[in-house]
């Protein structure tokens, strides 16, 4: 297969214009001390970033880009050098827990087997017995609110 058969043009016209491409098309890798001069030529007064960025074939966009990342402080990029440390972890026993089981005895004692409510209203301790008629037990309360 020839060149000119490859072109669109037809096969009659030869081919005027042939580009050859050399070098490896890598990205170009820059030092840190390359990277630092550059970022220090463009902060200097009077010179505008775009022009910095042209002179060395760069784009405004990646100097601007070095110029941020070297505004960032070192130490939110390193690693702490100190381990984080942790508070120890207190382990209670269940002997803390026993005078809880001793408030609930202790509150199943007060309690009488016939009463099916018990209500306390200004430290009176009022016991209603199941079957207790509605009106008695709305009469006992109002009484006990208009003492207190």
């Amino acid at each position: 297969m020839s060149i000119s058969e490859l072109t669109l043009k037809s096969k009659d016209e030869p081919v005027r214009r042939f580009e050859v491409f050399i070098g490896n098309g890598r990205r170009r890798e820059w030092s840190d001390d390359q990277k630092a001069q550059i970022i220090a030529e463009s902060c200097e007064p009077g010179v505008t970033v775009c022009s910095v960025a042209r002179r060395h074939g760069l784009t405004p966009q990646q100097l601007f880009t070095w110029r941020r990342l070297a505004r960032k402080p070192l130490d939110v990029l390193s690693v702490p050098e100190e381990a984080p440390m942790f508070a120890p972890a207190v382990v209670v026993s269940p002997e803390k827990s026993e005078p809880k089981k001793a408030r609930q005895a202790s509150l199943q004692r007060r309690t009488s087997p016939e009463a099916a409510i018990e209500l306390q209203i200004d430290g009176a301790m009022l016991r209603i017995a199941s079957g207790t008629d509605a009106a008695t037990i709305a009469a006992v309360i109002q009484a006990l609110k208009a003492q207190s």
